[in-house]
This record gives structure tokens, C-alpha cells and sequence, in this order.
């Protein structure tokens, strides 16, 4: 966070200071039975208004986590309007209604419903940012998100580059089914570099969310760099062709010696051959839904998080593997043995685990925090509730 502190009060945040780092322990004190009740309704409600309903199920969500989740002993709070993400849903659905209708008349107009859409996302996700924090309180204080559109669109633009280039190799070719070599080859290259650059654009866009996080004078910096999130992309890369590799090669030692010792060689080992394949890929698809996007998920909370602060206060996240591991595995177990009534309390689990992994390290005392940017906010309050669009698209 920037230390933009009024000069009557760095006095008293000098004085603060010399407690030294205060650890505030973030916590979920939510249960799967009391959200229970909240998604039966939510989920009945949605399906009988085919599908109108969702954005007051939302409201109703977010306000059940957030009140569940405390700083410092003090819950966060949602203030958020269901008719204002109402209005943001709707308009996500009509830009969609539109980019399909184009496709039903020509490649040509699909690409430029296509660039419409790319047009008016970085807009979209600015304002769904600054929606959701303004509508977000801890001790009555309103977060803030201060990021410009310039930098939205700087974020949001290489999300899209690859698909716009590849719609537009497929329209410059004279016969889409039969497209010379040329094309697929440029689109190889756009491919590859896609995949070289994706660490890149998930920093590019990370970076422009944290940087802009705000209470009050107090605003976030991100610390992380495109090296530490390659780093981590090549670390996933590598334990998904363990979790992978492993399954194969233990199925094709069996494959390779069943046959031999009970069934002969010949159509039967054949056989065996193909399903053990089969179970192998089978084995492989599990390993990375089961496995690996724990792994990624807790690794990228960590960089994220723990990168994210300033001078005076930063957070800290760890995340750890297995413990989310294990609480996969055991969520969808219980999900897929109570044909799906689990999920809400799996969601409640989750929440716990991945929120109390994250502590906030301050030398300010909460106290004063409250007090100075109490005083500050009359300057800053509603600003991001005044911007132009102030609706939720539910990012």
C-alpha cells in the first residue's frame, strides 16, 4: 500500500510504529450446515425464476462468506445491491446474445461483434472491481479499487490477442475447410507463443488487481514479477508430468506383465494393452483435475498474497499442498456419495482453509488504522461507487 498518510496523523502512526509488527489473524467462522440452508434456497430460488433470481443468490452468498470472514476479531461485510449486478449480468448476457446472433450471418460480422466485446471488457472488468470493493466494509470502512481504465485495458487486451488473431487467420483464408499451410503454421506460432507468454498475462493482469487495492490513504503494491510467476508456471508444469507420468508408467509395467503370467500372449494381451491404456489416460485426466490444481491453487495464493503490501503492513499466505489436497479428494468424495447435497459444505471447508492460511503483519496498530482513515475517508468516500457503469459482472 502507498503510505499516503495526512501529516496531523503520521504522529501518531510514527508512535504505533514502535509496537512493532502486529500479526491479525484472518478467520472463517462459517458452517456447512448454516450455508446449507442459504444454498437450498438460493438454488430452489434460481431454478423456479430460470435463472433471474441469481443475483440476489449472490448478494446472499457473498454476505454469508464475507460476515463469516473476520480480521482481527471484526468481520468484513457486502453491501452490494443485487439489482445493480442484475443490470451487469444482463449486460454480459446481451453482449453474448449479440456475438451469437452475429455468427449466424457472416464470419465477417462475428469478428467485429468479437472486437465489440474485446472493446468493452477492460471497462467491464474495472468497474465489476471497483463495484465489488466499494461494496466491501471491515469496522464500517469501505475498501476502494483506484485502478484507471488505461491500465484495465493494458491488463485485459492480451487476454484476447490470441483468439482475435486466430479469428482472423481463419477468415483470411479462402476456404476455411481446407486452409493453406501458411495459415496453419502462423497459427502454430500464435499457439506457442500464446502458451510462452501465459505466466506474462496472468502477472500483466494480477499486477493491475493488486496494485489498486485501497483503504483510505492506504494503498496496495504488488511486489511479484513475471520471473516469479514463470518460475512457478515451469514448478506446475513439472508436477503435472509427475502426477501423470507416474500412473502411466505403474499401469504399463502392468500391461506389459499381466499377460504373460495368466493369459498368454496374443489378442488377450493386446486387450489388456488397450485398457490399460485407456485406464492410463483415464488415471492421467484425474491426476491433474485432483491433484495438480490444488497444487497450483495454493502456490499461486501464496505468490500472490504474500507479494501484496507496503511499508506498513503486508500480507501472508501459506497455503500448504496436501492439507488441500486431502480436502479435495475428501470434498469430492462426500459430493459424488451424496449426489451433490455435500457441495455447500464443501464450499464452507475450503473457504476455512484457503482464508485462515492468510494473516496481515502490521506496524500500525489496528486501532489507529481505523482512526486515521476514518479522518481521511471523507476525501475518498464514494469514489469508485460513482464510477460510470457500478455494477458487478461477477469477476
Amino acid at each position: 500500500m502507498h503510505d499516503s498518510i495526512p501529516d496531523t496523523d503520521k504522529a501518531q502512526l510514527k508512535q504505533s510504529t514502535e509496537l512493532g509488527n502486529i500479526k491479525l489473524r484472518l478467520e472463517f467462522t462459517g458452517s456447512g450446515s448454516e450455508y446449507f440452508r442459504i444454498w437450498i434456497v438460493n438454488l430452489l430460488l434460481t431454478l423456479v425464476t430460470l435463472g433471474l433470481y441469481y443475483p440476489w443468490a449472490k448478494v446472499r452468498r457473498l454476505r454469508y462468506f464475507y460476515g463469516n470472514t473476520q480480521l482481527d476479531g471484526d468481520p468484513l461485510d457486502f453491501h452490494g445491491d443485487p439489482r445493480k449486478m442484475a443490470k451487469g449480468y444482463l449486460l454480459m448476457g446481451i453482449l453474448f446474445g449479440l456475438y451469437s446472433l452475429a455468427a449466424e450471418f457472416s464470419p465477417s460480422a462475428r469478428f467485429v461483434a468479437l472486437l465489440i466485446v474485446v472493446a468493452v471488457s477492460p471497462a467491464l472488468l474495472k468497474s465489476s472491481l471497483q463495484f465489488r470493493l466499494a461494496n466491501t466494509s471491515w469496522r464500517g470502512l469501505r475498501f476502494r479499487f483506484k485502478g484507471t481504465l488505461r491500465g484495465a485495458y493494458a491488463a485485459t487486451v492480451p487476454l484476447f490477442v490470441p483468439g482475435v488473431l486466430l479469428f482472423g487467420l481463419v477468415m483470411a483464408a479462402p476456404n476455411p475447410a481446407q486452409p493453406p499451410q501458411w495459415i496453419g503454421m502462423a497459427a502454430a506460432v500464435i499457439i506457442l507463443g500464446t502458451v510462452a507468454m501465459l505466466p506474462w498475462i496472468l502477472w500483466n493482469l494480477k499486477n493491475y488487481q493488486h496494485m489498486h487495492y485501497a483503504l483510505g490513504n492506504l494503498q496496495t503494491q504488488f511486489k511479484a514479477t513475471p520471473s516469479n510467476f514463470y518460475r512457478l508456471f515451469f514448478k506446475i508444469i513439472g508436477f503435472a508430468v509427475l502426477a501423470i507420468v507416474v500412473p502411466m508408467v505403474a499401469l504399463g509395467f502392468f500391461s506389459n506383465s499381466f499377460p504373460s503370467k495368466t493369459m498368454g500372449a496374443g489378442n488377450t494381451g493386446a486387450a489388456v494393452t488397450m485398457i490399460a491404456a485407456a485406464l492410463g489416460i483415464v488415471v492421467g485426466m484425474v491426476a491433474v483435475f485432483v491433484c495438480i490444481k490444488p497444487y497450483a491453487i495454493s502456490r499461486l495464493q501464496n505468490l500472490v498474497w504474500t507479494q501484496t503490501g507496503n511499508r506498513s503492513m503486508r500480507f501472508v499466505s501459506k497455503l500448504r499442498f496436501r492439507g488441500l489436497l486431502w480436502l479435495t479428494l475428501q470434498n469430492w468424495l462426500l459430493i459424488v456419495l451424496t449426489l451433490g447435497l455435500y457441495w455447500p459444505f464443501a464450499a464452507v471447508a475450503m473457504a476455512r482453509m484457503r482464508v485462515q492460511a492468510i494473516c496481515l503483519k502490521t506496524r500500525i496498530d489496528p486501532n489507529t488504522l481505523v482512526g486515521t482513515v476514518r479522518a481521511a475517508e471523507g476525501d475518498a468516500a464514494g469514489d469508485a461507487a460513482g464510477d460510470f457503469f457500478g455494477f458487478d459482472i461477477g469477476l
